[in-house]
C-alpha cells in the first residue's frame, strides 16, 4: 500500500500580521460606524434647529398679519422668505422678493413640502406653514445652506481621521505585539541553537508572571524532562550492552578453549555453560523487552482473576526446592485480584528471587485480601537497605552489592520490572526495613 500524500501546509500570515490586521479591522468598523452614525446625528439634530427656526418666523409673521395685515411684513435677506396666500381662494397676496415667483407653496388645508429650492444650485429651504384655521395661510422658510456647509466640513473630517486613527492602531498594534512576542522569538532561537547531543542548556526565563514567563517554564522543565530522559536512554543503552557483553564473553571463552584444549572441557561443561549463559541471556532479554513494552505504554494485561496466595506458594515450593532458605508461608491468606496472571507471576518470581538472592536463612511471604484489594509481601532476613537506596534499588541496571549480585545472576532488571508491572495494574510498590532485619517488599494491588 503507497503512503498517504500529506497535504502541503497552509501558507499563514505571522501572529503579528494578523493581530495588527484583526485589531485594525475592528477598530475600522468601530470608527466607520460610529462616524457615520455620527454624521446622521448632527443632520438631523441640525436641520430640526433650522426647522424650529422657520416655525418661529412662521409664528411671528402671523402675528404680525393678524395685527397689521399682510403688507405689513418687512423685506428680508436672501436666508429667509415668506409668504401670506389667501385661504379662500389659494393664491399669494404677499411675499418676499425670494418667493415672489414661486407661486403658492402651501394649499387651502395648509399642506406644504418640508424643503424646497428657491435656485437649483442653492441649498434647499426648510419651511413652516402657520394659522392654516384662518384667513391667511402664512408660510416661512429658513436656508439650510450653513447645515450643509457644516455637515460638508464634518464629513471631510471623518474621511481624514477614520483611516489616520486607523493607521495610528494599526502602529501602535504592531510595535507593542512585536515587543511582545520578542522574548517567544529569543527563546525560539535559543531551542534552535540547541542539538540533540546536549540537551543542557535552557531558554531565558523573563522576570515576569505572564503567559510568556509560563512558557519559558514550562520550555525549560520540558527540557530538563528530556535531558533527563536522555540519561536515563544512554545509561540504559550503556548497562544493557555491558550485561550483555558479560554472557556473550564467558560463552566465547568457554568455545575458544573447547575448540583450543578439547580434553580440558566436557561436552556436558560445555552444555551447561551454554545452557546457564544462554538462559541468562534470555532472561535480561526479556526483562528489557518487558521494559521498553512499559515505557511506549504498551504493556498489554489480560485481564483475569488471579490468586496471589497460590502464585507466592509456588514460589514458595520452588525456593524449598533449590534449597535457598527456610520460607515462612503461615502469612499467606487467599487474596484475588483482577489482573494479568503471566505478569503477576512474574512479581512474585523477581520478588522471590531477590530475597533468595539476599536472605541470609529465612524469607517469609505473606498475602492479605483488604478491602480495596490485595497486599502481597515478602520478607529477609538479609542486610537490608539503607533508607537513601530504597527508590534506587527500583531503577534499572541497579546493584547495592555489586560483586555478590552478578555472582548469584542478578541483573539489575528485577525490581525495576516489578514496579512497572505493578503500576501497569494500578498498583504501588515499596520497601521498608521487615521484622527479621532485612527488607521488606510490599506490593498493593487494586482488586
Amino acid at each position: 500500500m503507497s503512503e498517504p500524500q500529506r497535504r502541503p501546509a497552509r501558507l499563514r500570515a505571522g501572529i503579528r500580521v494578523r493581530i495588527t490586521l484583526v485589531a485594525a479591522s475592528v477598530v475600522a468598523l468601530a470608527l466607520a460606524v460610529g462616524a457615520i452614525g455620527f454624521w446622521f446625528t448632527l443632520r438631523t439634530a441640525l436641520h430640526a434647529q433650522v426647522e424650529a427656526a422657520a416655525t418661529q418666523d412662521a409664528e411671528a409673521f402671523a402675528d404680525q398679519v393678524d395685527t397689521a395685515g399682510p403688507d405689513s411684513l418687512p423685506d428680508i435677506d436672501d436666508e429667509r422668505f415668506w409668504q401670506v396666500i389667501d385661504r379662500d381662494s389659494g393664491t399669494v397676496v404677499a411675499a418676499s422678493d425670494a418667493a415672489e415667483d414661486l407661486g403658492a407653496l402651501a394649499d387651502r388645508e395648509g399642506g406644504a413640502p418640508a424643503l424646497i429650492r428657491l435656485d437649483a444650485e442653492d441649498a434647499p429651504f426648510a419651511v413652516a406653514v402657520e394659522r392654516v384655521g384662518g384667513d391667511w395661510i402664512v408660510v416661512a422658510g429658513r436656508s439650510t445652506e450653513d447645515v450643509e456647509a457644516t455637515l460638508g466640513t464634518v464629513a471631510a473630517l471623518l474621511a481624514v481621521s477614520v483611516p489616520l486613527v486607523v493607521g495610528i492602531v494599526a502602529l501602535t498594534t504592531w510595535f507593542a505585539v512585536g515587543r511582545s512576542l520578542a522574548p517567544v522569538e529569543r527563546m525560539r532561537r535559543q531551542v534552535e541553537r540547541m542539538s540533540a547531543s546536549d540537551l543542557s542548556a535552557r531558554v531565558d526565563e523573563p522576570d515576569t508572571r505572564d503567559e510568556i514567563g509560563r512558557l519559558a517554564h514550562t520550555m525549560n522543565g520540558m527540557l530538563a524532562r528530556l535531558e533527563e530522559s536522555q540519561a536515563v536512554q544512554r545509561r540504559f543503552v550503556s548497562d544493557a550492552s555491558h550485561e550483555l557483553k558479560s554472557p556473550l564473553a564467558s560463552l566465547r571463552q568457554y568455545a575458544e578453549v573447547a575448540r583450543a584444549h578439547p580434553d580440558r572441557i566436557s561436552s556436558e561443561e560445555l552444555s551447561d555453560a551454554v545452557l546457564e549463559e544462554g538462559g541468562r541471556l534470555e532472561r535480561l532479554v526479556q526483562g528489557m523487552l518487558v521494559l521498553t513494552r512499559a515505557d511506549e505504554g504498551g504493556l498489554a494485561l489480560a485481564a483475569a482473576d488471579v490468586d496471589l496466595d497460590d502464585l507466592l506458594l509456588a514460589e514458595a515450593t520452588r525456593l524449598r526446592a533449590l534449597g535457598a532458605a527456610t520460607i515462612d508461608v503461615s502469612g499467606v491468606h487467599p487474596a484475588r485480584v483482577r489482573g494479568d496472571l503471566g505478569l503477576l507471576r512474574q512479581v512474585t518470581r523477581n520478588l522471590a528471587d531477590n530475597a533468595a538472592r539476599h536472605a541470609r536463612g529465612r524469607i517469609v511471604f505473606i498475602a492479605t485480601q483488604t478491602r480495596d484489594g490485595a497486599l502481597l509481601t515478602v520478607e529477609d532476613d538479609g542486610a537490608g537497605i539503607a533508607a537513601g537506596d530504597r527508590d534506587r534499588v527500583f531503577e534499572r541496571f541497579v546493584r547495592l552489592d555489586e560483586a555478590r549480585a552478578r555472582d548469584a545472576g542478578g541483573s539489575g532488571l528485577g525490581l525495576a520490572i516489578v514496579r512497572e508491572i505493578v503500576r501497569a495494574h494500578g498498583g504501588d510498590v515499596r520497601v521498608d526495613v521487615g521484622g527479621l532485619g532485612g527488607a521488606r517488599f510490599v506490593v498493593s494491588l487494586p482488586a
